[in-house]
C-alpha cells in the first residue's frame, strides 16, 4: 500500500494544518500504445505509477524531476483533463474521479491551470478582454457584458497590466505580458487551486523573477494553493513550501523545501541538486561534480523493483525486486529508499 504524505504545517502556523485541499492517493495513469492494422495493444506506458501526496490550503507544492517523469500528466489528471487509470483525487474530501459531468464542471471553476507556453495557450484570434472574460461567460458568472469588462479590467490590474490591454491581441504583447494574461484568465473564476505547469520556463530570466513574485503575491492575497511543476530547482526553492521529487512515474522523496535542499536523502534528489550551478564562478570552478550514470529508462519498459536502481550508487540486489514505499524519516520528510 502506498503511503500518503501528511499535510505540512504552514510557515508560521501554531497548529497543524486542517484537512488538505487536494489529496492524491495511489494515482496511476497508464497509456496504451497500439500497433498494426487492427490497432492491437503493443505496450503500456506507465506515465504515473502510484503517486500519493497532499496539498494544504495556501500551500505551494513543487513537483520536480527530469523531463518525461510524469509531472505534467499528474497535473492533468488532478484537473481531470486525463482520466486516471486508477487511484483517487480528493478535492475538499470529494473524489473527482467518481463525479458526473455536472458536478465536475462545478469543481472545475475552483481548479484552474497556467500553461507553459503563454503564446500557444491563448487564442490568437481573440482579444485579451475576450480571452479573460470567456470563462466567466461559459460558467454564467457576470452575464452582463459591462460587468465582465469591469472584472477583466480588475484582473489585468491585479496581474500588473494596464486595463487598456484588453483591446490587444496576444501577438501584440511580450512573452511576460502574455503569461500575465494567462494568470489573469486562471483567476477569472476565483479558484482555490491552480496547477502551474512550467509557468515560467518559457520566459527570460528577468521576466521569470517578476512572474514568480506575482504568483507569490497572488497566493498570499487570495489564499491560493499551487501545484508548481518545474525542472528549475532555484525557482522551486524560492516559491514552494514543500517539494516532491518524481522519477519515472513515482515519487522518491517529499519534504519541506528548506529540508529537502539542505538535507536531500534520496540518491536521485542528491544528483538533481548536485547538477544545479552555483552563481559564484569561483565556487562553481572548484566544485566537484558527480555525474549520474546511465540514462533514464523507457516508461514502456521500466526496471523491476526500484525504478532508479540501474543508476543508483547505493543499489543492492534486493533493489531489483522490491518496490520501495515512501517512509517517514523525520517530521514531514518522506523517502522511498530502504538504503538511507
Amino acid at each position: 500500500m502506498t503511503v500518503v504524505a501528511e499535510a505540512m504545517v504552514l510557515p508560521g502556523a501554531a497548529l497543524p494544518a486542517a484537512a488538505p485541499l487536494i489529496e492524491v492517493n495511489d494515482l496511476k495513469m497508464h497509456f496504451t500504445i497500439a500497433a498494426g492494422i487492427v490497432r492491437k495493444r503493443a505496450a503500456t506506458v506507465k506515465a504515473v505509477d502510484g503517486v500519493s501526496f497532499t496539498i494544504a490550503r495556501g500551500e505551494t507544492l513543487g513537483l520536480v524531476g527530469e523531463s518525461g517523469c510524469g509531472k505534467t500528466t499528474t497535473g492533468r489528471c488532478i484537473l481531470r483533463l486525463e482520466n486516471p487509470t486508477s487511484g483517487s483525487i480528493l478535492f475538499e474530501g470529494q473524489n473527482l474521479c467518481g463525479m458526473d459531468r455536472g458536478s465536475l464542471n462545478e469543481k472545475r471553476q475552483r481548479m484552474q491551470v497556467i500553461f507553459q507556453d503563454p503564446f500557444s495557450s491563448l487564442n490568437p484570434r481573440m482579444k485579451v478582454g475576450t480571452i479573460i472574460g470567456e470563462p466567466m461567460k461559459v460558467h454564467g458568472i457576470h452575464p452582463n457584458q459591462k460587468e465582465r469588462e469591469a472584472r477583466v479590467a480588475e484582473l489585468l490590474s491585479v496581474c500588473g497590466l494596464n486595463p487598456k490591454f484588453m483591446d490587444r491581441y496576444p501577438h501584440e504583447m511580450s512573452g511576460g505580458q502574455r503569461q500575465r494574461v494567462g494568470i489573469a484568465r486562471a483567476l477569472a473564476l476565483k479558484p482555490e487551486f491552480i496547477v502551474c505547469d512550467e509557468a515560467v520556463s518559457a520566459l527570460d530570466v528577468s521576466i521569470q523573477a517578476q512572474v514568480i513574485n506575482l504568483l507569490e503575491d497572488l497566493r498570499d492575497q487570495f489564499n491560493l494553493s499551487y501545484l508548481f511543476i518545474s525542472h528549475d530547482l532555484s525557482v522551486v526553492r524560492h516559491l514552494c513550501h514543500r517539494v516532491a521529487v518524481m522519477y519515472l512515474g513515482r515519487l522518491v522523496e517529499i519534504a519541506d523545501a528548506d529540508e529537502l535542499f539542505n538535507n536531500p536523502l534520496h540518491p536521485y534528489t542528491q544528483a538533481l541538486l548536485d547538477a544545479v550551478p552555483i552563481p559564484d564562478p569561483e565556487l562553481e570552478k572548484g566544485r566537484t561534480h558527480k555525474a549520474m550514470k546511465g540514462e533514464i529508462p523507457s516508461p514502456i519498459n521500466p526496471p523491476g523493483g526500484c525504478v532508479f536502481h540501474p543508476r543508483c550508487p547505493l543499489a543492492v540486489d534486493s533493489c531489483q525486486k522490491e518496490v520501495p514505499q515512501l517512509r517517514q524519516m523525520t517530521a514531514g520528510h518522506w523517502v522511498a529508499c530502504p538504503r538511507v
